[in-house]
């Protein structure tokens, strides 16, 4: 019985866990991308194929994880979970001590865990998995009947699986875990934002001049410790090692991080979202937008409804005005490229590629 729970429960945590990454596998192989950049892996020559390698893990957990809810070849399922665990947990841990990627993605947009918690994570699954390999290992050998409805039901959630994915690569996520979703209020975001800031402090490493003693402490304490400063204090601060730290973190949302200028580099972002309505053509890689999608932005006919382009190079468009911003909050905005995000006084009314937009 105790078996039976256990089993379920990690199943279900890998079947959720996929099917969270196949709802939007672009933002997943963007995830992957930050991996194989020079700064972490240093592995460049697998950037451009993140995509099909997020496909290929994203299919592998979902299927290793209904394999093991119905019991399907346990032992290989198993020992598969497990080598896919220990990978994962390599991933976590090294970006966790080496502080390269603040979060994995294992959930997606959907739960956000830090690269500590990560690894805690897949720990623990780690561990599930080794005691009911060890509960089920008796069985192994076992001649089962074949069910064939079982085959049935994992060939019907694979075709199911497969159009979820195909879904979000051709078009948008089916679900949207982003901050950008339909009907967020990115003026609203902003405000609460602006009165809800992360709280700093500066903080400094006093060395004691006489026992080599050295302590912590907070602006505040140092100020109000006369001992610490009065003239004739043995203590010293160490200017190398002082540090500022969050001490109360604000309301958090990656609408934080958008920010768009002009030519010139100033900042429009409250102009843009104040407009009534406006179409907005984003492309995070410009080199890979077609001359033919260039001029369908241009040419586009929008009424009295202005457009802009934007991307992270100043020189994209050639018509729409172009504005800029960096590539990373274009990714979490957009995961088709090109891409068209409708506002209606900064509220989202709008998200589409571009040939869904123009096809309408």
């Amino acid at each position: 019985m105790l078996k039976g729970i256990l089993r379920v429960i990690i199943a279900l945590i890998f079947i959720a866990s996929g099917f969270v990454k196949a709802v939007d596998v672009k933002g997943f192989s963007f995830k992957l991308e930050e991996y194989f950049s020079p700064s972490v892996f240093n592995m460049p020559f697998l950037e451009e194929k993140a995509l099909p390698i997020a496909i290929f893990v994203v299919v592998l957990e979902l299927l290793l994880g209904f394999m093991l809810l119905l019991k399907i070849r346990l032992k290989f399922t198993l020992s598969a979970l497990i080598a896919l665990c220990v990978f994962f947990a390599f991933l976590t841990f090294y970006s966790a001590y080496f502080n390269k990627v603040t979060d994995c993605g294992c959930f997606g947009d959907a739960i956000k865990f830090t690269p500590w918690q990560s690894f805690t994570k897949d720990i623990v699954l780690l561990l599930g998995l080794l005691i009911i390999y060890a509960l089920y290992r008796n069985s192994f050998t076992k001649l089962l009947p074949k069910n064939p409805k079982k085959y049935i039901l994992i060939s019907v959630f694979a075709v199911v699986m497969g159009m979820v994915i195909l879904h979000g690569i051709l078009h948008e996520p089916l679900i949207d875990f982003r901050a950008y979703k339909i009907g967020t209020d990115m003026n609203a975001e902003r405000k609460k934002i602006a009165s809800d800031p992360d709280v700093y402090k500066t903080f400094y490493v006093l060395k004691n001049k006489k026992t080599g003693e050295e302590k912590k402490v907070n602006q505040d304490d140092y100020v109000n410790d006369k001992t610490l400063w009065d003239e004739g204090t043995p203590w010293e601060i160490q200017n190398d090692k002082t540090s500022s730290e969050v001490v109360k973190k604000g309301y958090s949302s990656e609408i934080s991080k958008f920010r768009l200028e002009d030519e010139n580099g100033n900042d429009v972002t409250e102009q843009i979202l104040s407009l009534p309505k406006v179409h907005l053509f984003f492309t995070y890689k410009p080199k890979e937008v077609s001359e033919q999608e260039f001029a369908q932005m241009d040419k586009y006919p929008t009424a009295n409804v202005p457009k802009y382009g934007i991307s992270p190079d100043k020189k994209t468009f050639g018509i729409l005005p172009n504005l800029t911003m960096d590539a990373t909050p274009i990714k979490t905005i957009a995961r088709s490229n090109p891409f068209v995000l409708t506002l209606q006084n900064g509220k989202i009314v709008e998200k589409q590629s571009l040939q869904d937009f123009i096809t309408k």
